[in-house]
Formats: C-alpha cells, structure tokens, sequence
C-alpha cells in the first residue's frame, strides 16, 4: 500500500463536471488496502433514498451543495441539511434521505466493510451487505428498490443503468 498522502479528487470539480442527469455515485475511494470507504452521491431535486439501516458501520454525511432533510426511523424530528452539514449516523439507526428543490450533494465516509466470508457452520453464515445501495435507488424517482439488481424501476419503470 502507497503510505504517502495524496489528493484524490477535488470534489466541488467533480460535481461541477457532471452532467444535470448525473445521480447516484459520482465518485468512490477505490484505494487498495485501505480502512475507509467514501462516496461523493448526488440526488437531483425530490429524490429520496428509502428508509434503510446499517447495522455494522457508523457513517459520517457531509453535505456539500444544495440541501435536503434526513427523516429519522423512529419517528424523531427530521434533520434539515444544508452545505457544512455534518451528520452523524449511528450504526442501527434507520433513516431516510430526501433531497430538496435544489437537489442534494454530500460525501459520505465510514470504516470500510469486511469483506464477505462464510464459514463451514451447520448453524449460521456470517457475511455482510454491499457497503452502499445507492445501485438500488431509482435514477428517474430516486425511489429504492427491494430487489438487488434491479433492471426497472417498480415504481415509475424506469430503466436502472446499465442494466
């Protein structure tokens, strides 16, 4: 592993680079050997990423442009997001993410995910889940689907890319 500090992107060029239609993951840390995992995630105006948890991982969101609000599982006040916005999400906490009438960009950073293993046990499997479902999250409604490869959207039918 290269133990030398480095610059990996500068993000305001990248979100200032890609396109209006561009959504979802706009840049990930793809370093070899490291302990963390990043992504720079866009969301066009309106879009949501459905309620969901993560059990293992603590996540830190930094908003970068334009705003949003994330809606606590348990019913608690939501959180309004704006540029500078930090926010921590503890891991078992549910939440969802909806971006606002400027749309929502953020970087996202926690402890990079083991991964899978599966151990020869009568009794149980351990593994994990992909350490991002933003590949489930509608481009046209910003909706997430219950499948893990989607190829259409059940809500609006949209095609997911690349598939």
């Amino acid at each position: 592993m290269n133990a030398t500090p480095e610059v990996l992107a500068v993000l305001d060029d990248l979100l200032a680079a890609a396109s209006p239609d561009d959504r979802g993951a706009l840049w990930q840390l793809d370093r070899q050997g490291r302990e963390l995992d990043a992504n720079l995630v866009r969301l066009p105006p309106g879009a949501e990423v459905g309620e969901h948890q993560e059990d293992v991982l603590d996540v830190l969101l930094v908003v970068l442009a334009g705003g949003g609000r994330i809606v606590p599982g348990d019913g608690s006040a939501p959180l309004m997001l704006a540029p500078s916005t930090v926010t921590w999400l503890p891991r078992t906490s549910r939440r969802s993410v909806t971006a606002g009438p400027d749309g929502l960009a953020y970087l996202t950073v926690h402890r990079r995910r083991p991964g899978l293993t599966l151990k020869p046990t009568v009794y149980a499997q351990e593994g994990g889940e992909a350490p991002c479902a933003l590949d489930r999250v509608c481009p046209e409604c910003g909706r997430m689907s219950p499948e893990s490869a989607p190829v259409f959207c059940s809500a609006c039918g949209e095609r997911f890319p690349g598939r």
